[in-house]
């Protein structure tokens, strides 16, 4: 089971559902799940007169995904905010054993996966062989974690093709709206070192279950110029 579920970091954006998802809502965004996990529970509101997408984790985690068909060749900028309720204790995002986040925005890349080493594609073949969908080529995460500081660039430790960025950290900025104004692609060569290709989904993420916490975050839209 641990296996399965580490794959299923690589697939984070391919979805690792485990049933056939509901069908997208009208603006293409639907929930997924993660096998063996408990899911987080989102639903559209509105917070501080904003409308906003809440999330709900209890021990969960499970994801609030768009597909961009057709795959966007070139991105620039990308805006998108949170409002986080609580930090979860001893979650940090570069701990395989503690690797929760209260607020992530996600993003998956295409790219030619054949010039992957063999072992990475390995994985990606096992990974799709369990969902029924190929991972991204690559995945760049923008998170809130606990303590690490803001700008630090963290490599998944199960698979360097999930990199993540921190542009927020710690309790100093809770319970506010914190808006983000990111240059994608720029973000894209800091963590990977390589040009991006084309932008193929979109999703946020709330995650309790390592740290066996509690979680709960409004996300605004995610918008790309």
């Amino acid at each position: 089971m641990r296996r399965w579920l580490h794959l299923c970091a690589l697939a984070v954006l391919a979805g690792c559902a485990t049933s056939t998802p509901p069908p997208p809502t009208a603006d293409g965004w639907q929930p997924l799940a993660l096998p063996g996990k408990a899911l987080t529970r989102y639903s559209w509101t509105e917070k501080d007169g904003r409308p906003a997408l809440e999330a709900t984790s209890e021990r969960s985690a499970s994801i609030w995904r768009k597909r961009l068909e057709p795959a966007l060749t070139s991105v620039r900028e990308v805006r998108f905010s949170w409002w986080v309720q609580h930090l979860i204790p001893g979650a940090n995002v570069s701990e395989v054993d503690h690797e929760d986040a209260v607020a992530r925005v996600i993003f998956g890349f295409g790219g030619d996966i054949d010039s992957l080493p063999m072992r990475t594609r390995m994985k990606f073949e096992l990974a799709q062989a369990l969902t029924g969908e190929a991972p991204p080529y690559a995945t760049l995460m923008y998170v809130w974690d606990s303590k690490l500081p803001v700008g630090t660039v963290v490599i998944n430790p199960r698979s360097d093709r999930i990199r993540k960025i921190v542009v927020d950290s710690g309790p100093a900025e809770l319970r506010r709206w914190r808006d983000h104004r990111r240059d994608l692609a720029a973000d894209f060569r800091l963590a990977f070192g390589e040009e991006p290709g084309p932008l193929q989904s979109m999703a946020v993420m709330t995650d309790s279950d390592n740290n066996r916490g509690s979680a709960r975050t409004w996300y605004g839209p995610v918008e790309l110029d």
